[in-house]
């Protein structure tokens, strides 16, 4: 039986030897998550025998030496300081994404509502209410799995959403004075290029923006006037490189305000823009 120094010891070198991203912090978290305990507890008891739950380590170490995403092996994604529940039914919560909730939140008003266009896991719409709880909140997605998880996140996290299966706004009726979306924007051809955790476990349904990445903002900004307030606000995450493609698309549909805002890293990340004021609304 090993002692805890020698087996997390044990797990970097195997995650290192896969060649697996960050395999020291990883080797790490799982073993945060196998035996409950934090840093100060470990240096505490490096030295003892790390017991029963030794077998389970291991056996973590070697499903992320296969290029399972840590997530998918402690359901635990960590999002605008909230801890989500994931699996392979959604996307694993990115913090570039956080963007948009920060932008979504310096917008949205006490008592208005917020529609969540491909909710996925849940984790834009119940950050967005974790901060604006006076606010209504609804979350769409085509996938029925998807939205079990959002709504598993939603009872876990104790805030209040209303999540319903739609291909897009085919089955939502009602106005909102905002709309956010993380869409699919992945070009199809693309997809079998990217990391082995993104391409083999991340759900394809929520990667793929068809043939040049922007159907999915095409579909949106087209149909997002028959349910948006005027002077709403409609916000989406991006690939690095759309930024100008999704903006015109959004100047040409008659938003104003419009804005494209950059990452941490530099990079184009949420475009956004305000439906103008018509005499005569959509209806």
């Amino acid at each position: 039986m090993s002692t805890y120094r020698d087996l997390l010891r044990w797990g970097r070198m195997e995650l290192n030897r896969a060649h697996i991203p960050d395999g020291d912090l990883d080797a790490w978290y799982l073993m945060e998550y196998v035996f409950e305990m934090d840093r100060a507890h470990y240096f505490l008891r490096e030295s003892e025998e790390a017991g029963s739950q030794e077998e389970e380590y291991r056996r973590l170490i070697s499903l992320r030496c296969g290029r399972i995403p840590l997530q998918h092996l402690t359901h635990q994604a960590w999002f605008m300081g909230l801890e989500f529940y994931v699996d392979g039914r959604v996307l694993v919560p990115r913090q570039d994404t956080e963007i948009l909730v920060e932008e979504a939140v310096r917008r949205l008003e006490d008592g208005q509502r917020l529609l969540d266009m491909c909710t996925g896991s849940g984790c834009i719409l119940l950050s967005i209410l974790s901060q604006k709880p006076c606010c209504n909140g609804t979350g769409v997605d085509l996938s029925a799995d998807a939205l079990e998880v959002a709504r598993l996140n939603g009872r876990r996290l104790n805030i209040t959403a209303d999540f319903r299966q739609s291909d897009l706004f085919t089955d939502i009726g009602g106005r909102y004075e905002m709309i956010v979306s993380n869409p699919p924007y992945i070009p199809t051809g693309v997809i079998p290029t990217l990391e082995e955790e993104v391409r083999s476990y991340d759900p394809n349904l929520a990667l793929d923006g068809g043939e040049d990445g922007l159907s999915f903002y095409r579909r949106i900004v087209e149909q997002a006037s028959t349910r948006l307030e005027d002077g709403g606000w409609l916000l989406f995450e991006i690939g690095h490189d759309q930024g100008r493609c999704v903006r015109d698309m959004m100047e040409n549909a008659g938003y104003g305000e419009l804005q494209v805002v950059k990452d941490l890293a530099g990079r184009d990340r949420v475009v956004l823009g305000r439906r103008m004021y018509r005499r005569n609304r959509d209806v």
